[in-house]
Formats: structure tokens, C-alpha cells, sequence
């Protein structure tokens, strides 16, 4: 019985710490996404909206900020989630699921 009871803490452990490595990604990823959403605010704050003193004409230039901020976020997400799915931890998929949002909405800020 003893041996049941070693596999029944392990398991109990292995499971602790997966809840607290996928605790400690998420914290990560939300406080890199505020960190993002900060700095595409800031910019968007910084603007000069002119009012209507320009005399371009046309579509205004694409801003890059928050493509590439919403982009190396993604990035970011991806790599983790494959380094913890390839040290087995399931709790990589939570995260691959986080990824593929962020690039789908980097991709729709670029039309």
C-alpha cells in the first residue's frame, strides 16, 4: 500500500505545479498584453489628429505599433507554449490557444 500512496502524492504534486506554472504564464502573458495595450494608448494619445489642417489626400499610413506589439506578444505566447509542450506540460495548449488569438487579431489590424 505504501507505493500507492508515493504515486498518489506525485500525482497530487505534478498537479500543483502545473497549476502554478499555468498560473505564472498567464500573469506574464495579461502583464505583457497591458504592457502593449499601454503603449498603442500612449501612441494613439500622442497623435496629432490635426484638425484639418493637412492638406494630404488619401488613406493615412498604416500605424505599425500595435502590429508588431500585438505580433512579438504572440510570437512570445508561441515559443512558450512550445517549450512547455515539449517538456511535456499539457498546460502548453492553453497557451497555443492564447497565440493563435493574438495572431489572428494581428492580422486583422493589418486590413
Amino acid at each position: 500500500m505504501p507505493e500507492r500512496a508515493d504515486k498518489q502524492s506525485s500525482g497530487v504534486e505534478r498537479a500543483l505545479t502545473a497549476g502554478c506554472l499555468l498560473f505564472l504564464v498567464l500573469v506574464a502573458v495579461v502583464a505583457a498584453g497591458l504592457l502593449v495595450f499601454l503603449v498603442a494608448a500612449a501612441r494613439r494619445l500622442g497623435r496629432d489628429t490635426g484638425g484639418g489642417k493637412t492638406a494630404t489626400t488619401g488613406e493615412p499610413a498604416l500605424d505599425w505599433g500595435p502590429v508588431l506589439g500585438s505580433g512579438s506578444l504572440a510570437l512570445a505566447a508561441g515559443v512558450t507554449a512550445v517549450l512547455l509542450l515539449r517538456g511535456g506540460r499539457r498546460i502548453g495548449y492553453v497557451l497555443l490557444t492564447l497565440c493563435v488569438l493574438l495572431t489572428v487579431r494581428t492580422l486583422g489590424s493589418l486590413s
